[in-house]
């Protein structure tokens, strides 16, 4: 059962969602569903993107990165937890534990950075159209999403090899239906207080100043809309930001529920239904708000439909 001399387990058991064993199938079809939403709707968007020139633009470059990043970042946790409740099984091995933490990390961190870049983005057209072409060059483009998957490749590497090093001699079991950093660092038999520092400090970088970012990019664009006041100018801003706006709101809106706002203790159902709320409902979510409330993706899913009917 040893792994090595610091740890003596060699898997972990995920309790799962807390739902009644009669309501397993219900709910099993239920996410399915909602994990075939996501991959298919986000693998929409970045076809269309990719087919239609008019979508060749900062933003929606930006946006394709961010539908696959919500395809891997579903596709961290939605399996394993699909396969459990078809199988009734609940275990985890140490290696696919420690696996599926480093890659929740990597693609939750870059969700964040991907949204700040928007933001810019949207900050550069809004309040500088005469000099968007020019600042928002490819060139930078191309760096901002390369900055972002380093630091992102970066901050969970860090996190990965800190719970690495630690001991895990007793309880085994998760309370949760993947496996959570802060929920495994509560069973540990180690000190954590470096991990827990490490978590502080880099979630300033990967998160807070992310989300500082995003809302003074706001702020700036909601003066300049009110310096030049038109139904005009308020009907765009709206058009370009109201999407962005409303995927921000539902991501950072369950991560400070989740991690601002934890539970007290290890058994609370609160933290798993938040989670499912952020690694499941939010990036299936996503193609909707960007289909629905854009007219650029509605004009271009109607070219690629007329192209196939005709």
């Amino acid at each position: 059962m040893r792994r090595d001399n610091q740890s003596s387990v060699s898997q972990f058991l995920l309790l799962g969602l807390p739902i009644q064993p009669e309501q397993q199938g219900t709910y099993y079809a239920l996410f399915l569903g909602m994990y075939l939403t996501t991959v298919l709707g986000n693998l929409l968007i970045i076809l269309l993107i990719r087919l239609d020139s008019r979508l060749h633009t900062p933003m929606y470059f930006f946006l394709s990165h961010l539908a696959l990043t919500d395809i891997s970042f579903s596709s961290v946790t939605a399996p394993k937890m699909l396969m459990n409740m078809l199988t009734h099984t609940q275990s985890i091995s140490y290696a696919g534990c420690i696996s599926q933490v480093y890659f929740f990390l990597l693609f939750g961190d870059l969700d964040s950075f991907l949204l700040t870049s928007m933001a810019y983005d949207r900050y550069v057209a809004i309040c500088h159209p005469l000099h968007y072409t020019r600042m928002m060059r490819q060139s930078l483009c191309f760096l901002l999403v390369l900055v972002s998957w380093v630091l992102s490749v970066a901050s969970a590497l860090l996190h990965t090899l800190l719970l690495a090093r630690l001991s895990f001699c007793g309880d085994n079991t998760l309370h949760h239906f993947f496996c959570d950093l802060s929920t495994l660092l509560k069973l540990s038999s180690s000190d954590t207080t470096i991990n827990q520092l490490v978590i502080l400090t880099v979630g300033v970088v990967v998160i807070t100043l992310p989300f500082i970012c995003i809302l003074v990019s706001y702020i700036y664009i909601g003066a300049s809309v009110l310096r030049r006041p038109s139904i005009k100018g308020l009907c765009k801003a709206l058009s370009t930001c109201g999407s962005h706006l409303s995927v921000v709101s539902l991501y950072y809106g369950a991560i400070i529920g989740l991690y601002f706002f934890p539970s007290s203790n290890t058994t609370n159902d609160k933290d798993v239904i938040v989670s499912v709320l952020y690694t499941l409902v939010t990036p299936m979510l996503n193609p909707f708000i960007y289909s629905l409330r854009n007219r650029d993706m509605k004009g271009a899913l109607r070219n690629i439909l007329r192209r196939g009917t005709i």
